[in-house]
């Protein structure tokens, strides 16, 4: 096997295994217990905003680090240098994205205002676990880095109107790997 392959190999496995990997039975079982939630609900209003604009903009920055950029420049074409780990990187940061997106629309609940802003974005944000799975594969093209840069856009819109404006934050490498 040539090096290519010998990095590539646990590189995509280990993404397949983050990718199975999560979910969480801890939820559920609070709440078939009765246990206390994490805040209140008066504390998740009071941080509602904030907890959004955090959340959306490690996603906006974690994709056009990660995808968008690399997609614009060829990093994803057949022969391009590196390109295996570009689409590796592109897939964790996909999925990276997507669940940063809903831990962001979640948060709006939390605020009223916020929360009719983000309400109509969540089949956008939806269709961005299939756009992961075209640029991890290869499959890409410029209407779905397209679509990928519309979502995000229209994410950062709706908290800039509801008061909650959304700054791009790039996250490390390795917290797109930790999830």
């Amino acid at each position: 096997m040539n090096r290519r392959s010998v990095v590539a190999v646990p590189l995509v496995c280990g993404l397949l295994l983050v990718g199975t990997g999560c979910g969480g039975g801890k939820k559920k079982e609070a709440e078939s217990t009765g246990g206390p939630t994490p805040t209140s609900s008066a504390e998740r209003q009071k941080f509602a905003k904030t907890r959004f604009v955090t959340n959306a903009g490690l996603a906006a920055g974690a994709a056009y680090q990660w995808v968008i950029k690399p997609y614009r420049n060829g990093a994803f074409k057949k022969g391009a240098d590196g390109r295996t780990v570009a689409l590796v990187k592109a897939g964790l940061a996909g999925t990276f994205s997507y669940n940063r997106f809903k831990a962001a629309v979640n948060n709006a609940k939390g605020d009223p205002t916020l929360s009719k802003a983000v309400a109509p974005l969540s089949a956008g944000i939806d269709s961005l676990k299939g756009l992961t799975t075209k640029f991890r594969k290869g499959d890409a093209t410029d209407n779905d880095a397209n679509d990928f840069d519309k979502v995000i856009n229209n994410v950062k819109d709706a908290g800039k109107g509801a008061g909650a404006p959304v700054t791009d934050q790039v996250p490390s490498y390795s917290d797109i790997q930790k999830g």
